[in-house]
């Protein structure tokens, strides 16, 4: 299983494009330390690619990525559909992107497909310019992606919905997923949360069984949003637990056999900057954060 990291990064990537905190600050003087919004590209099969979250960065994204770019012929692209964890905008925009495909695959839980075909209205959009088939995820059955050896399957995280779907639907779990990815020739899988509310008894089995873990990091310290004044909440007010705390996810992660990395990166978080003591402690923990553009490969 081969999967590339397209961004990090929390809604709004790095910079933002409307806030002068210290992280977008230092990321203005040191283009090193941009970051796109979190997503990865997972293949399916050779020259066949799934985008896990559709970002407002998807074109540049594709563009950086050798893998993902089109060809041979005029109109050909390897991208061959959208994996969702939930409808949030940041991980879902991007979708509107992909109107000049003739078509192609979105897969998502049950809530995540009527939020963006009700209140966002995304079918009636694209329908005038391309097809689009969804196909659902569920926390019952494993989907294997179109024409690969890769298993999917969704483990409920939370019952958020995004700003725009308040009202709408019924309070179930699969708002919010993680996505645990499982090569069928080697049993090997990986486990992707960049949105983590809590931690479940499920999400723990999830974890244990993994071989690779990609986190929310949204927030260092639960008191991050707070602090640093862009909200007056604090981080699992937000729907993020926390990196670092007693209540924190690191703590759960040290430990375990699996590589750990954190994704999902806000700007006010600390380990933005590669020179924060922050990552010290990552370190020592046996943890990691993720980088834009990194290859993984199971």
């Amino acid at each position: 299983m081969l999967l590339q990291v397209l961004g990090t990064a929390a809604g709004g990537g790095l910079p933002q494009w409307n806030c002068a905190c210290p992280g977008c600050a230092g990321a203005r003087t040191h283009p090193h330390r941009r970051r796109r919004h979190a997503s990865l590209a997972l293949r399916a099969d050779e020259g066949r690619w799934y985008l896990v979250n559709a970002t407002p960065d998807i074109g540049d994204q594709i563009e950086d990525s050798h893998a993902l770019r089109p060809g041979p012929g005029p109109r050909e692209s390897p991208v061959a559909g959208v994996i969702l964890t939930d409808a949030e905008l940041d991980h879902t925009l991007g979708i509107a992107r992909l109107r000049e495909a003739d078509g192609f695959d979105v897969l998502a839980t049950r809530p995540v497909r009527d939020a963006l075909l009700g209140p966002l209205r995304l079918g009636e959009v694209l329908a005038p310019y391309t097809r689009i088939e969804w196909r659902e995820l569920s926390r019952e059955a494993e989907v294997l992606v179109k024409g690969g050896t890769v298993e999917i399957d969704a483990v409920p995280v939370s019952a958020k919905r995004p700003r725009y779907a308040v009202g709408t639907g019924t309070d179930e779990p699969t708002w919010v997923v993680a996505l645990r990815l499982r090569e069928t020739s080697t049993g090997r899988s990986l486990l992707y949360a960049p949105a983590l509310a809590g931690w479940t008894d499920d999400f723990q089995d999830a974890v244990e069984q993994a071989d690779f873990v990609i986190l929310d990091g949204t927030f260092w310290d639960d008191d991050e949003p707070v602090r640093t004044g862009i909200s007056a909440r604090t981080a699992t007010g937000m729907g993020h637990l926390p990196i670092a705390g007693p209540n924190g996810t690191a703590r759960r992660l040290a430990g375990l056999g699996a590589r750990c990395l954190y994704t999902h990166l806000n700007n006010t978080n600390p380990l933005v900057d590669p020179d924060a003591p922050q990552h010290t402690l990552l370190g020592e923990w046996g943890l990691e954060a993720a980088a834009d553009r990194m290859v993984i490969e199971l």
